[in-house]
């Protein structure tokens, strides 16, 4: 898959299952208020005659209005192009429906999935959803942070593993629902969801051993990220439980473009590595593309596998070895994780743990010698 049609490929599938999920979800960078609230109630009410009493209790299916009344207001309603503010009618009614969600790259096709299970979700319990996206930035995922808070959402999901903690316990400290990837164990207002990525890459490394493969490379992500670092470790740990030296070690970025430098940089290396273990299933793509175009085959050369089984791992042409961590089904777990938080008695937080399962792509072969 060359880069214009990889790109060309989040494009369409950015728009497709993340921004456009459905009419309750909102990228947070909202058009400007006086363009969406152009027209008040005030003015609806002005233009029928009636007060503005009136015209709420039309739009909200309240108090006993005429029949003449209602249609003449509703009438003007749609002639004037009036949106009700949902928001403002939220905190005047002290009932926030609203959860927002942060990850940190919407081109990564692992995020869309989730963010679509975590919107269906949210629909069906009644809620409306507001999506921030980080770019891996601290300053951008502070911002995030800051917009949630002042949207008064109910709850927030955080989808990455760059925030810092004090973020977390200033949102916990406003009563607001929290709920991440294993950043912090659960407490007052916040739980935890815990991927078993140590299972995952342990299937892994056990489908590359069996295979024959005794040298095995390991493209990481960015330093410092919980998640990246979680599944270098228990790389290192199956490797050396199998007897194995781990390594080399390339460092990428959780992106394509990370994993094309890695898969040139390792097919010049001698001896080779048999086989290639990426991050996550985007760096495979890049790490495939590198190597076929250094002139190796995969598998036949050399195997590669990813991880989070993303739908570009199973359209990738080889099709890529991965673990599945259930993207959607994680989602509805955020959802329901925050519901359950922000109407509790006692919010008390706790860990919800997500399973991890290998499913063969046609990436991986037996070790060439």
């Amino acid at each position: 898959m060359g880069k214009l049609a990889l790109s060309r490929f989040f494009s369409s599938f950015t728009l497709r299952h993340a921004y456009a999920v459905g009419p309750a979800i909102s990228n947070s960078r909202r058009v400007p208020s006086s363009v969406s609230h152009s027209v008040t109630i005030r003015d609806v009410a002005n233009a029928t005659g009636v007060s503005t009493a009136t015209v709420s209790n039309v739009l909200n299916k309240t108090g006993k209005v005429g029949a003449h009344t209602r249609r003449l207001v509703l009438g003007a309603v749609k002639r004037m192009g009036y949106v009700p503010d949902v928001h403002a009618r939220h905190l005047a009614s002290h009932d926030r429906r609203t959860l927002g969600i942060i990850v940190s790259d919407i081109e990564n096709p692992f995020f869309p999935e989730v963010v679509k299970g975590f919107e269906t979700r949210a629909r069906q319990l009644g809620y409306d959803v507001i999506l921030s996206d980080t770019n891996y930035d601290p300053r951008r995922t502070r911002e995030a942070a800051d917009r949630m808070m002042e949207h008064k959402v109910r709850g927030v999901a955080i989808m990455t593993s760059e925030i810092n903690l004090r973020l977390i316990h200033q949102l916990a400290r406003r009563k607001i629902a929290v709920t991440f990837l294993d950043i912090a164990p659960a407490r007052t207002y916040m739980s935890n969801l815990r991927i078993d990525y140590s299972s995952g890459v342990r299937q892994i490394v056990q489908h590359l051993y069996e295979l024959g493969h005794r040298r095995i490379a390991f493209v990481a992500g960015r330093a410092g990220l919980r998640s990246s670092m979680a599944r270098q470790q228990a790389y290192e740990n199956c490797m050396r439980d199998l007897g194995l030296e781990a390594g080399p070690v390339f460092l990428g970025d959780l992106r394509f473009e990370g994993g094309l430098a890695a898969g040139i940089s390792i097919a010049k290396l001698t001896p080779r590595p048999t086989a290639v273990m990426a991050v996550n299933d985007l760096t495979a793509v890049g790490v495939v593309k590198g190597l076929l175009n250094s002139g190796c085959r995969v598998p036949q050369d050399i195997s590669v596998t990813g991880f989070d089984k993303t739908r570009l791992a199973e359209y990738s042409n080889p099709s890529i070895t991965t673990v599945d961590v259930h993207r959607e089904a994680l989602g509805h777990m955020a959802a329901d994780a925050l519901h359950e938080l922000s109407n509790a008695d006692n919010p008390q937080g706790r860990e919800y743990h997500i399973s991890a399962e290998l499913v063969l792509g046609a990436s991986s072969g037996p070790a060439s010698h």
